[in-house]
């Protein structure tokens, strides 16, 4: 028997519902507002098989460039042999959500601005750059009441 090529081939697992997550979609999914330029994550429910995105698709992340009562339209970019494609997909809300992919840096900039209005009233300078973690800071073992262990391998033993 040949393998079958079909447009769901090989989704078994992909667009199943996740555990505990069965059953009718909650209505919040429906009441997310969604605008032009934000960021969504592509994620198919396999409940709703009207405006599902093709499997390629699935845990992509896009840009919504339109927005209608039931759909968005969503700009992934693909990579097709040595170039990005820039595919524009339309998908129903049920299969889209926002992306937490800027928080943390969202969340950064506003720090960032707050230290830097803070350092201006004080009239000192600020340091914004993230750092790497930094190497310990050198530092003395007592052996007093730590005595020192001498480790050496154990002998290979056969019993038959």
């Amino acid at each position: 028997m040949g393998h079958s090529h079909g447009y769901r081939s090989g989704t078994r697992y992909a667009f199943s519902r996740d555990f505990k997550k069965h059953g009718a979609i909650p209505l919040t999914t429906y009441l997310k507002t969604y605008k032009v330029g934000d960021i969504v994550d592509i994620k198919v429910n396999g409940a709703v098989q009207k405006g599902m995105p093709h499997k390629f698709y699935h845990g992509k992340t896009g840009i919504v460039y339109n927005v209608t009562k039931s759909s968005v339209g969503v700009i992934v970019y693909k990579v097709v042999g040595n170039r990005y494609l820039e595919k524009r997909v339309n998908i129903r809300i049920e299969h889209v959500k926002h992306s937490k992919c800027r928080e943390n840096f969202v969340k950064r900039v506003k720090e960032n601005a707050e230290k830097k209005t803070e350092a201006k009233i004080k009239g000192e300078r600020v340091f914004l750059k993230r750092q790497p973690a930094q190497p310990r800071s050198a530092h003395t073992v007592s052996t007093e009441g730590n005595v020192p262990v001498t480790l050496a391998p154990l002998p290979y033993e056969t019993y038959i």
